[in-house]
C-alpha cells in the first residue's frame, strides 16, 4: 500500500522501537516518506491523587499504588499528620491488673501480657478475650508464678512464625508459634535465676532475654520445633513442649556505683550492624556484637541515670533512643553517644514507660497516661493544629500535641481506700504501645502507675 500524500507537505517518520525495526514491511525510511507505523493504543493518563491511590489499595491492584516516591511521601506524610487524627475508644480489661507488653498480631489481634502473669488476645474489633495457657517448668518443685511480677516482655520474630514472652514461671523464656500460638518450647533450668524484663529476636531462630538477674541469655530454636516434630499434646490432653537451654549467657558489666542494680530493663537489636543493645538500671547502656554468641562492645553512662526503663531502635537512622525517669536520651554511636540532646518529657516526673520509633517520629508513652510525639530531624514535639486550639491566636505559640488516655478500670480495694484516701481517678502509665501502621492504628495500654494499686487501661486509637 502506498504511502498517502496530503498535499506538498510530507508526514516525518517517527523513532522506532525495536519490535518496528525488525519489520520488513515498514521499508525505508532514510526520506521521512516511508509507511506509518501501526497507531498504538492511547497511554491512561497518571492518576497520581491521593484518592486514587487509597481506591488502588481497596481493590487489590497490585503494582498500580507503587508509583515511583510516591508511596514513601504519602508515608512520611502520613507518619506525621496521623497523630493528631487518631481517636480513642476504650478496650475493657475485666479485673486483670496492669498490662506489661502487648504486639500485634494481625489486623485485628493483640496479644497483651500482664502483672497478673496472664498472656491473652484481645480482639479490638469485638472486644473478646482469649486467655493462652502459660508454660510450666519441668520437674515437680517448678516454680509458680510469682506476686508483682507478671509477663513483662513480648516479641514476634520477623516472618511472624514465632512469639516469645515469658512462662509461668516469670524467669523462663516461652516460645509459641503463630498463628496458632501451640507452645514450642521453653528455657527454664539452664536460664535466668530472675524475672525476664526484656527480648529481642535476631532472626528468625535466635532470641536474646535480658533479666534482673544481670545477664542476658541466647537462645538458638530448632527449626523442627515448630513443625510438630517436638511440641505436641499427650493422652491427657496437657501440652508438651521442647525444654531448652541458652547457647551463651552473658553477665551485665558490674557499676562501681551501684553494683547491685545491674538488672537488665531493656533489649534492642540492629539488623543492620547486627549489635544487641541493653539498659540497666543502674544508668548504663551495653553493647554486643551479636552472632553465635554475643561479644561486648562497649558499656556508655547515660546522660539520665534515673529509671532507664525502656529502650528502642531506629534502623534508618541508626540512633538508640533510651526512656528514663523524665527524659528520651538518643544514642548515635557513630557520631558519638551524646551530639544529640535528650529530650524532657515535662509530665511531672512520672517517668518514659514506654518507647517507639517510625520512620523520623517517636512516640513516647508516659507514666501520666498520655502519648507525645517527637520529630527527632526537626529535634522537636509535634504540635496541635492551629484550628484545632479555641484560643489560638495569630503568632502565639502552638501547643505541644498530647493524646490523653481514658480512665481504664481501677480496683477500690482497702490499699486504694487507706493508703490514696480514695482518689477518684489516677493517670494510667502506658507502660505498652504498638503501632498497625497498614490499618493506621495504635495499641495502648497500661495501668495505675502506683504499684500497689490493682487496675488496667487498654485503647484502641484510629
Amino acid at each position: 500500500m502506498a504511502p498517502r500524500q496530503t498535499g506538498s507537505r510530507k508526514r516525518k517518520a517517527p523513532a522506532l522501537d525495536a519490535a518496528a525495526a525488525g519489520s520488513s514491511s515498514l521499508g525505508s525510511a532514510a526520506d521521512g516518506e516511508g509507511p506509518l507505523p501501526p497507531k498504538r493504543p492511547k497511554r491512561p493518563a497518571a492518576r497520581r491523587s491521593l484518592l486514587h491511590y487509597l481506591k488502588g489499595r481497596e481493590v487489590g491492584a497490585r503494582g498500580r499504588a507503587g508509583l515511583p516516591g510516591f508511596e514513601g511521601g504519602l508515608r512520611g506524610y502520613a507518619v506525621q499528620k496521623l497523630p493528631e487524627l487518631l481517636r480513642e475508644r476504650e478496650l475493657a480489661l475485666g479485673t486483670l491488673n496492669k498490662v506489661f507488653a502487648s504486639q500485634w498480631l494481625n489486623a485485628r489481634q493483640v496479644v497483651c501480657g500482664t502483672k497478673c502473669n496472664t498472656l491473652f488476645v484481645v480482639d479490638v474489633q469485638s472486644g473478646q478475650i482469649t486467655r493462652i495457657p502459660l508454660m510450666r517448668d519441668r520437674g515437680p518443685g517448678s516454680a509458680r508464678a510469682q506476686p508483682s511480677c507478671g509477663i513483662h516482655a513480648i516479641q514476634l520474630n520477623p516472618s511472624k512464625t514465632l512469639l516469645a514472652t515469658g512462662g509461668e514461671n516469670p524467669n523462663s523464656l516461652a516460645v509459641y508459634q503463630l498463628p496458632t500460638l501451640d507452645p514450642v518450647c521453653l528455657g527454664d533450668r539452664h536460664g535466668h535465676k530472675d524475672w525476664i524484663f526484656a527480648i529481642a529476636w535476631m532472626s528468625d531462630t535466635v532470641a536474646v532475654s535480658g533479666s534482673r538477674d544481670g545477664t542476658v541469655a541466647l537462645w538458638r530454636m530448632d527449626p523442627d520445633m515448630s513443625h510438630g516434630s517436638i511440641a505436641w499434646h499427650n493422652d491427657a490432653g496437657l501440652p508438651v513442649y521442647a525444654h531448652i537451654r541458652p547457647r551463651d549467657v552473658e553477665t551485665i558489666p558490674r557499676a562501681s556505683t551501684n553494683p547491685g542494680n545491674r538488672k537488665v530493663r531493656a533489649l534492642a537489636f540492629s539488623g543492620r550492624n547486627q549489635e544487641l543493645g541493653a539498659v540497666s538500671l543502674d544508668g548504663y547502656f551495653h553493647l554486643w556484637k551479636a552472632g553465635s554468641n554475643l561479644s561486648r562492645l562497649l558499656s556508655i553512662r547515660l546522660p539520665c541515670c534515673r529509671e532507664n526503663v525502656c529502650l528502642t531502635y531506629c534502623d534508618e537512622l541508626a540512633l538508640y533512643a533510651v526512656g528514663s525517669q523524665s527524659h528520651v536520651s538518643f544514642l548515635d554511636l557513630r557520631q558519638g553517644h551524646q551530639n544529640i540532646q535528650p529530650l524532657c518529657s515535662r509530665e511531672g516526673g512520672t517517668g518514659v514507660r514506654s518507647l517507639s520509633f517510625y520512620q523520623h517520629i517517636v512516640t513516647v508513652g508516659t507514666g501520666h497516661g498520655s502519648l507525645l510525639f517527637y520529630d527527632i530531624r526537626a529535634q522537636k514535639f509535634l504540635e496541635e493544629r492551629a484550628s484545632a486550639s479555641p484560643h489560638f491566636s495569630p503568632g502565639s505559640a502552638r501547643r505541644k500535641l498530647k493524646l490523653t488516655c481514658g480512665r481504664g478500670w481501677l480496683s477500690h480495694d482497702d490499699l486504694w481506700v487507706n493508703y490514696f484516701g480514695g482518689i477518684g481517678e489516677f493517670p494510667n502509665a502506658l507502660y505498652t504501645h504498638c503501632y498497625n501502621w497498614p490499618e493506621m492504628k495504635l495499641f495502648a495500654a497500661g495501668g495505675p502507675l502506683p504499684s500497689g494499686l490493682h487496675g488496667n487501661y487498654a485503647g484502641l486509637w484510629s
